[in-house]
């Protein structure tokens, strides 16, 4: 059995894909993973070829974050149309012999993979790793770019029918115009033609819980999280046991507008709290502010072998760090910038593991008043208590579906 995978997005749509791409291969069959360039050396240290998917999203990413002017004069619905038959392109030189494609992340790229997957009459699903994403009258569609959701509508249905019409304003005559050139029918609705009636939701049923019931059909295996055994590096080990744990700050693969005052808002602010600061200098860049040595900065490294050895964990909010913080046992700090980052932030609220920043930008005060909260020891407590809910079989049960599906 060969599987294709897509995720056009991240390192948090990328790094579950390479969680279920290894336990497919455990289970005999074979995976190949369509992404973005920047994801290259991750792939091949996990034994899966990049499958290059358009431009560096690095550079884009930092370009939509500091504002700089596109090159280019495209319109988003231009791009959009561009995305998706590149995209069809790239992932259908590459599908022959496939059995089933599995898809996240842009819109537009998903679309091309379920256009694949319909031209070689195999199984297509599409994955969401937050609740949020999946139509739901439980709560709000995220709104998109130009496009704000009404602040005089709180019915989530009528929020949703608007999401309809959005996405298919941007995307509709992209997708339905590549559909005619090979040969397949139009799509009246962009959002239900990409995520089907019965999409999967790779998220911890505990922290991120799907409410019913809804008009989707939610299948919920649990989070797809890749093992990693590699150890730490000698002198980040070395920093650890030279003094108590120290608080762990990072983005992942979230530029940052200001970066240099962040990074010396929470320097200063965890260093007030008496702890010593880990710095991962991620896509943001973050570094020392001086040369004080109870701040150390990291590289690359095993979260889930070194989140269990730090006071708290102050990040962004993505799915893959907030689900390995959680599972680790150690409160967060969150400090959402965008997409999905918001919900993850409420939720870690929500359970009493950690506290949620208000805004993207955090200052001295305000991020002394969530490190004080998160570092209380009834939070500690709170998240042992959680860390102890969190399944770790999620991408098995998926790998295990996939084979069934196509029997």
């Amino acid at each position: 059995m060969r599987v294709l995978l897509l995720a056009y997005g991240s390192r948090g749509d990328v790094e579950p894909m390479v969680g279920l791409a290894m336990r497919l291969r455990e289970l005999g069959a074979e995976a190949r993973v369509c992404a973005p360039p920047d994801f290259a050396e991750l792939l091949d240290g996990f034994g899966f070829p990049l499958v290059s998917l358009g431009r560096p999203l690095r550079e884009m990413a930092t370009k939509a974050v500091t504002g700089a002017k596109p090159q280019s004069a495209e319109t988003l619905p231009q791009r959009a149309a561009r995305m998706v038959a590149e995209t069809y392109e790239q992932v259908a030189a590459v599908a022959e012999g496939c059995d089933a494609v599995v898809a996240t992340g842009l819109i537009p790229a998903a679309a091309a993979a379920r256009s694949v997957a319909e031209k070689l009459g195999i199984p297509y699903v599409f994955v969401a790793y937050f609740p949020n994403y999946l139509p739901s009258p439980h709560h709000p569609p995220l709104a998109w770019p130009g496009r704000p959701l009404p602040a005089d509508v709180t019915d989530n249905r009528v929020l949703w029918d608007l999401n309809t019409e959005a996405l298919n304003e941007l995307f509709g005559e992209g997708i339905n115009t590549h559909r005619a050139s090979i040969g397949l029918p139009p799509v009246d609705d962009v959002r239900d033609h990409v995520f089907t009636d019965r999409p999967w939701l790779a998220a911890d049923p505990a922290l991120a819980p799907w409410v019913r019931p809804t008009d989707l059909d939610v299948l919920q295996p649990g989070a797809w999280i890749r093992p990693d055994e590699r150890r730490l590096p000698a002198d980040l080990e070395a920093f650890l046991d030279a003094g108590t744990a120290p608080v762990f700050v990072g983005f992942g693969s979230m530029p940052m507008r200001d970066a240099q005052d962040v990074t010396r808002a929470a320097v200063e602010a965890i260093r007030a709290q008496g702890r010593r600061v880990l710095l991962s200098r991620g896509w943001a860049g973050l570094a020392p502010t001086d040369e004080g040595d109870d701040c150390f900065v990291a590289g690359e490294v095993n979260q889930q072998a070194l989140f269990g050895r730090v006071a708290a964990v102050v990040h962004h909010g993505g799915a893959g760090t907030t689900t390995t913080a959680a599972r680790a046992g150690v409160p967060q700090v969150v400090v959402p910038q965008m997409a999905d980052q918001p919900y993850w932030a409420a939720r870690v609220a929500e359970l009493g593991i950690g506290a949620a920043h208000d805004g993207p930008t955090p200052t001295f005060e305000s991020l002394s008043a969530a490190l004080k909260a998160a570092l209380t020891p009834e939070t500690r407590a709170r998240a042992a208590t959680v860390a102890g809910t969190i399944r770790t079989d999620g991408a098995a049960v998926a790998a295990k579906l996939l084979l069934d599906m196509v029997g």
